[in-house]
């Protein structure tokens, strides 16, 4: 099996401290605002965009 690698810049590593905390709060508000954009759209698409959201701040709380 081959090794495979990811693209320069496609994928960022959370690490820890601070800035994951701040990066992760970024994607909250991010997905959040994509579910309520999408919501109005009649797709499932915002159901989707807020679990993962839910997701996420579980993870802050239990960081927290």
């Amino acid at each position: 099996m081959k090794s495979q690698y990811c693209k320069v810049g496609s994928s960022t590593h959370l690490g820890s401290g601070s800035q994951a905390t701040t990066r992760m709060i970024s994607y909250y508000q991010s997905l959040m605002n994509r579910a309520a954009d999408s919501r109005y759209a009649g797709t499932q698409l915002g159901d989707f965009f807020e679990r993962k959201a839910q997701a996420i701040r579980k993870r802050l709380e239990q960081l927290a």
